[in-house]
């Protein structure tokens, strides 16, 4: 087992019932990525990104993050220690039973908007795949409030890797210049087969997530469960990532992301999604494991099946 790995004390039964989500938990998810509160209408974003997100009304980053909060325990739950859900957790589930509009109220952080300004700046840099330096930032979104660039900036970042599965990495210190890289080593840029849109890659992240979380295959129902959640469906548009099935079933099939594949023995026909060569190849099992739990302040060991895969994993990757 790697050493200087924190181990906390887990209980090793694991639940193996997927626990239903809450009527409010799936609401928070629709809700927050229709809103896209990081990524509402405003004047900096180019036309095409700045129509496809103005039908969300703008909210605050956090309600995203909160959203893909609720999402990722209910992803995970199956697989989870008793003794390893957080305190945070336990508040999660019981502020599930108050209504979204008890918060409307609440006073907002003056550094959101800059927040929510400085990622649609960010996206439509990586649209122009243009340079992303410090002096813009400041000179064109963040201006007053340059003495709280590093904190917008890692709020910025937080979203953005959570939402769109991208980095915010510093690229030369001398000039303080960044550039945008996709989450977990994968190289998927779906700007080289010409769409123009926004990255796909947190959509990626997410069903190889469910897919290694359910015993390195899930079946096509478990998957569109989870996408309907985030209010994506078959067959409809969706504002960040297009028609779905189109993108799982096909794009990201014929990148070798995934593999779709009929349930052997199957009668009727039913389908189910595994890691495809290029996941296995590029995609660091302990890093997706981390990313997982990081979002509700959990411990990669709480899943002791996931963790002892990824420790191999890391093993034959050394």
């Amino acid at each position: 087992m790697s050493q200087g790995r924190k181990i906390p004390h887990c209980m090793q039964e694991q639940h193996h019932a997927l626990s239903e989500p809450q009527g409010l938990e799936a609401a928070q998810v629709s809700k927050a990525l229709e809103e896209t509160s990081s990524c509402s209408s405003h004047p900096l974003m180019p036309g095409n990104l700045k129509e496809a997100l103005a039908a969300g009304a703008p909210s605050t980053p956090h309600s995203l993050q909160s959203a893909y909060s609720s999402y990722t325990v209910t992803t995970i739950s199956s697989s989870k220690s008793d003794k390893c859900f957080s305190s945070q957790e336990k508040e999660t589930g019981s502020a599930s039973s108050k209504s979204l509009s008890e918060t409307e109220g609440l006073p907002t952080d003056p550094l959101d908007e800059k927040v929510t300004l400085l990622v649609q700046f960010l996206l439509q840099k990586y649209q122009m795949k243009d340079l992303i330096t410090k002096a813009d930032m400041i000179g064109d979104v963040i201006k007053e409030y340059k003495d709280d660039f590093l904190e917008i900036l890692r709020r910025a970042s937080e979203c953005l890797g959570l939402v769109f599965g991208i980095d915010v990495k510093e690229v030369d210190p001398t000039s303080h210049s960044y550039a945008l890289v996709n989450k977990l080593g994968l190289t998927y840029d779906a700007r080289l087969s010409g769409d123009e849109g926004m990255p796909k890659t947190g959509l990626l992240i997410i069903i190889l997530g469910v897919i290694f979380m359910k015993g390195n295959r899930a079946t096509e129902e478990e998957i569109w469960k989870v996408l309907n959640m985030m209010d994506l469906y078959s067959g409809r548009e969706h504002f960040i990532f297009g028609e779905p099935r189109k993108l799982i079933t096909k794009d990201l099939v014929g990148e070798k992301y995934l593999e779709y594949r009929q349930v052997p023995n199957s009668n009727p026909p039913r389908y189910e999604f595994l890691w495809g060569p290029r996941a296995h190849a590029e995609a660091s099992k302990m890093k997706l494991l981390e990313f997982l739990t990081k979002i509700h302040e959990s411990d990669p060991a709480c899943f002791p099946s996931q963790y002892e895969e990824a420790l191999r994993d890391e093993a034959e990757r050394a």
